[in-house]
């Protein structure tokens, strides 16, 4: 499991690297045009079974942590859909990867 370390609290949230993956583009594609969004996800069940949500500007510190040196392919229509999601209003919302379940990110302060 792959981290993204948010903000100066440094809040882990664990992320399959292949999830990880195609976040990190979505993300950085949208903060190197300098728009600010939400970001949010469904909780595992362990942490609470709920929603979270993050606000992501280019003000705020982010760091992704892979657990491995490899380098995972992108499925071209996850990254569109998972794009198109973070153009929205609500934000950015993981949704499972087309074909796949994606598995639910867990949240540590």
């Amino acid at each position: 499991m792959g981290k993204l370390l948010y903000g100066e609290s440094k809040l882990e949230i664990e992320f399959d690297d292949r999830v990880l993956a195609h976040l990190h583009l979505v993300i950085s594609a949208k903060l190197r045009r300098h728009e600010g969004f939400f970001f949010s996800w469904k909780d595992d069940p362990t942490v609470g079974n709920g929603r979270s949500s993050i606000w992501i500007e280019k003000s705020i510190p982010l760091y992704f942590v892979f657990s491995s040196p490899v380098r995972h392919a992108i499925n071209k229509d996850w990254l569109e859909q998972l794009s198109v999601s973070a153009n929205q209003t609500q934000g950015l919302y993981l949704i499972d990867e087309p074909g796949r379940t994606t598995p639910q990110p867990k949240s540590h302060v």
